[in-house]
């Protein structure tokens, strides 16, 4: 018997990009996506091509041009921002504002969702809270206020945070934008441990794209001319990592399964 996909996520026709006054700035057009659960998704494309914009399209954040983005089945307009909290967490680039929260309250910010204040944890929150704190190893880290942290380990903090807020789906926008080799190994690793462990849906955007291979059950792949989703070995197939970049300094190699730099140049 066939095992039947669960698609959590879904996109028909999709536009995506920015109304001015009344104007539109159209940044990708038709886009057709169909994600299934318990995948660990990496978004890559070059400087520019529409990834941000993509993935606050699909969270909500802002909303398409034109089409239809379905959670569960659901229209997600249909969704209210609070239901929509409990089912798609967000972990954005933007840097956070100052405060003297401690690790343990800026993670317990993810049950927000779910309660009323910090203030008002009940036993299932902080069970949820520590959970998230020891899958993503910063129990050490739990009175340290934030702002005494690492880039690396806010990274893991803003991750459990979101593993607190329990939800289907996680999305994070560069996640290791700012880290060393060293933490963005982690911080994929640990990414992919929480798919493996948890059966969530985890999409990244990333400029990794070597480390991902390595790592992720899928791609999408934004270019200029289309989108293209499937596996690496489906992708090298097709020739849609050759495309992602025209230069005269890298080049993929298929068989390698990575992106080398072109010697002689």
């Amino acid at each position: 018997m066939q095992h039947k996909k669960h698609i959590v996520l879904k996109t028909e026709n999709v536009s995506i990009g920015y109304r001015q006054k009344k104007q539109q700035k159209v940044v990708a057009s038709n886009i057709n996506l169909s994600v299934e659960k318990g995948k660990f998704i990496a978004l890559a494309g070059k400087n520019g091509i529409g990834k941000s914009t993509l993935l606050r399209t699909i969270s909500k954040v802002q909303s398409p041009l034109e089409g239809t983005i379905f959670l569960n089945a659901k229209n997600i307009s249909d969704y209210s921002n609070k239901e929509l909290s409990t089912m798609l967490s967000l972990v954005l680039t933007e840097r956070l504002p100052e405060s003297q929260l401690t690790v343990f309250e800026l993670v317990a910010l993810g049950r927000q969702p779910h309660t009323n204040w910090i203030d008002q944890l009940s036993d299932q929150d902080i069970e949820k809270i520590n959970w998230a704190i020891e899958l993503t190893e910063i129990d050490h880290l739990k009175e340290n206020h934030f702002y005494e942290l690492s880039d690396g380990q806010l990274q893991r903090v803003l991750i459990a945070r979101a593993l607190a807020q329990d939800t289907e789906i996680i999305i994070l926008d560069e996640p290791t934008a700012h880290l060393d080799i060293h933490h963005t190994f982690k911080v994929f690793s640990l990414l992919k441990k929480l798919v493996d462990t948890t059966q969530k849906t985890i999409i990244i955007s990333t400029h990794e794209i070597n480390l991902a291979i390595q790592l992720v059950d899928e791609f999408i792949l934004l270019s200029d001319k289309n989108l293209i989703q499937g596996t690496t070995n489906e992708l090298i197939a097709q020739g849609a990592f050759s495309s992602l970049f025209t230069s005269e300094i890298i080049h993929f190699n298929a068989e390698l399964q990575q992106f080398v730099i072109n010697k002689n140049k």
